[in-house]
């Protein structure tokens, strides 16, 4: 098998798998604790949580601006089938970067391997990051340029992948849709908040035998938690979230 086939096949099965990829990096993230005593600031700094919790939320915002300006059916949808295009996003943030949401998954995940604080997990996470992300957008780009052709390829000549660029910014025609980002990114709002719960539990307990984590983080979680309740209970019982042809 060839390198281009062997990188779409592993691509393609990676997305699929995607959702694994937390509880392998909790495990890691505990073994890790467990081994070590020592971290980049003291865990208990409010002002260091909360810097962390900012990384993690920016890249909540850019996921948030991706997901209420991308329609339906087109490149940036996918589902857990796989690859998803009826049309070619080039406008917007996909005018900025050709991954916008991969950009935001990333940012959202260093903001709690950060939190992590020991020096060799943040080299391992962002590496690891990297090589799993990079095999995901290769098999996508596969898939939209065998659909799209020469206008996948203008697109990308000027459009970094991953690194974004407003040198070619072009404004989208869309309106921006407070639907789907509330139907669509409820799950993730939580977790973010639950993951940085669990790692301070995990901190407390290693380095203190605590079993209590900070309290910050647990009436942040819990007010996340609500707000998730609440949004799954309109998305599952009511037709608040339908939303309309936006092309």
């Amino acid at each position: 098998m060839g390198l281009i086939e062997d990188f779409d096949k592993k691509g393609n099965w990676l997305f699929k798998k995607r959702s694994f990829i937390p509880i392998f990096l909790y495990v890691i993230a505990g073994i890790t604790l467990f081994l070590t005593d020592y971290e980049v600031i003291d865990f208990t700094n409010i002002y260091w949580s909360i810097a962390c919790l900012a990384v993690s939320l920016f890249g909540l915002v850019i996921r948030i601006i991706t997901v209420a300006l991308t329609p339906k059916g087109t490149s940036g949808r996918n589902t857990s089938a796989g690859q998803v295009a009826d049309q070619l996003n080039t406008k917007g943030i996909y005018s900025i970067v050709r991954h916008p949401l991969y950009v935001g998954n990333f940012l959202m995940w260093l903001g709690l391997i950060i939190y992590v604080g020991v020096p060799e997990f943040i080299i391992f996470g962002i590496f690891f990051f990297w090589l799993y992300y990079e095999r995901i957008m290769f098999a996508e780009e596969q898939f939209i340029r065998n659909k799209f052709g020469d206008d996948f390829i203008k697109w990308s000549a000027k459009t970094p992948a991953f690194f974004p660029s407003f040198k070619h910014y072009q404004k989208t025609d869309l309106y921006f849709s407070w639907k789907s980002v509330l139907k669509r990114e409820y799950s993730g709002f939580f977790a973010t908040f639950f993951s940085f719960l669990l790692i301070n539990f995990m901190k407390k307990y290693f380095y203190f035998e605590e079993f209590i984590p900070d309290w910050f983080w647990i009436y942040s979680t819990a007010g996340a938690f609500v707000i998730f309740i609440l949004l799954r209970s309109l998305k599952k019982y009511t037709s608040v979230f339908e939303i309309k042809d936006r092309n």
